[in-house]
């Protein structure tokens, strides 16, 4: 008998997946140093770029995700409208951007929890969480979504209660220790538009476009959801307004409130802000919700690696165990194998912190860009084959916009995203590792696995709809 996907997947939910994976400790924890090394209007503008960048992409994967609804998609999509190599490539950088992320997480999980249980070791901890992520992927799609909605949920709320707290703040209407009146946004330009210089924004944009991965999860999980057609683009302009509104407002609150402490914070600077407008418990509560960030990550990352894997497997690059799905739909050993490289990456982060934990590290920082370009070219190439097939555009459930210059767009910024990384001395190493990682993956898919997927790709029908 056939198995396939549980569609269950509602609009709801996949906004709720892309924002539990886009929503980080970076907007929590780093966006006061970034503000201070850049300085806010640089900052801003850099993520406004970013939420520019990630809403073409958005716009190409809907075109895809709609027509062919896959699981795993964007790995189909390289495959079919670039090259099987190429797809083989973006499918394991895919997985191990999430699954390196695994073993940082668990420990600051950890690390978070023993501010309230120092007695507890890690270890312990980590095994608690490891469960309850597991849990939550393995009893069936309904039970992940459900637990990844109010999880991510409580994310976008405590974003949103602080900007609104925030504003608050900046116009006078609740009393900021340190300021006699209302503070305004004069700070954001007190030291100058670009106090550490043009190319500092530059480097921040790279930051920034790191900062919204994750929004390409909703093609992850095209072949979960119900009703593609419909749920899909609601979904996508859902998640891009919702970003882009918590993600800069929170940039200009921490920038007009903290200009000049940000960098030196030890703690959140959403803590710090919190405390200097009096709010009681202000520590405790952003441990929860760092707590709530962190799972909400880690459960999104374990969900979306382990459909690559069964992706993987579903195209015979994988032993065919990989692609057998549970009596509910689930790829058990898929989800199993990814907490088992979580785990991995948890001990080399410990015990080969300099070796092959930054190199995995590298990997996965590169592949973020990588994903996104192949996602633009797969469009690119499927809009012009799909009508050479004799398709109408009219036919096609979403449309990219402005195309082909939406496509080409995302290609020339991922493109100067990668080139710009070499100027960083502190990213340049997910270049050296990440594009010898690259071809040595698309040389060794030639060598073993070409010939078979050609003659697979071959009998299928260019611009036909997969179930």
């Amino acid at each position: 008998m056939e198995q396939s996907f549980v569609r269950e997947m509602t609009s709801k939910h996949l906004v709720m997946l892309s924002l539990g994976g886009v929503i980080g400790t970076g907007i929590f924890l780093s966006s006061g140093y970034l503000i201070q090394t850049t300085g806010s209007i640089g900052t801003i503008i850099a993520y406004l770029i970013g939420a520019f960048l990630v809403t073409l992409v958005m716009m190409c994967l809907g075109e895809l995700s709609v027509h062919e609804p896959s699981t795993s998609s964007f790995h189909n999509y390289a495959s079919k409208y670039i090259h099987p190599g190429v797809g083989f490539v973006v499918a394991w950088l895919y997985w191990l951007t999430w699954t390196v992320a695994l073993g940082s997480q668990f420990i600051t999980l950890a690390i978070l929890s023993q501010r309230w249980f120092p007695g507890i070791p890690a270890w312990i901890w980590c095994i608690f969480y490891i469960g309850i992520i597991l849990l939550s992927n393995i009893i069936d799609v309904r039970w992940f979504s459900v637990s990844e909605f109010w999880m991510s949920l409580i994310k976008v709320l405590a974003l949103a209660i602080f900007l609104i707290l925030g504003l608050g703040g900046i116009f006078g209407f609740i009393p900021i220790q340190g300021n006699e009146s209302a503070p305004l946004f004069h700070h954001l330009t007190e030291n100058g538009w670009f106090p550490k210089g043009a190319g500092s924004v530059f480097l921040a944009i790279l930051s920034a476009n790191f900062a919204f991965s994750g929004a390409e999860l909703i093609g992850v999980a095209a072949g979960e959801t119900e009703n593609p057609k419909k749920n899909i683009p609601k979904a996508i302009l859902q998640t891009i307004v919702i970003l882009v509104v918590l993600f800069i407002g929170t940039i200009v609150v921490i920038g007009a409130l903290l200009p000049d402490t940000a960098a030196n914070l030890d703690e959140s600077p959403v803590t710090v802000i919190l405390n200097l407008m009096g709010i009681p418990y202000a520590a405790d509560i952003m441990n929860l919700v760092l707590i709530t960030v962190v799972l909400s990550g880690a459960n999104s990352g374990v969900y979306a690696a382990s459909r690559m894997l069964w992706s993987l497997a579903n195209a015979g690059t994988l032993p065919k165990r990989f692609a057998k799905l549970s009596k509910r739909g689930l790829p058990v050993y898929g989800l199993l194998l990814t907490i088992l490289g979580g785990l991995l990456s948890l001990f080399s982060s410990i015990y080969s912190a300099d070796t092959v934990y930054l190199a995995l590290v590298s990997i996965s920082a590169f592949a973020v860009v990588a994903v996104w370009l192949s996602i633009a070219w797969a469009q690119l190439n499927f809009r012009k084959h799909y009508l050479k097939s004799g398709h109408k555009l009219e036919d096609l459930g979403y449309q990219t916009p402005f195309y082909p210059i939406v496509p080409w767009l995302v290609i020339i910024l991922c493109s100067v995203s990668i080139i710009g990384i070499a100027f960083d001395p502190n990213q340049r190493i997910a270049l050296i590792i990440g594009i010898p990682f690259t071809v040595l993956c698309f040389f060794y898919y030639q060598l073993v696995f070409s010939k078979k997927a050609y003659d697979a790709f071959e009998n299928q029908e260019v611009g036909g709809a997969v179930g």
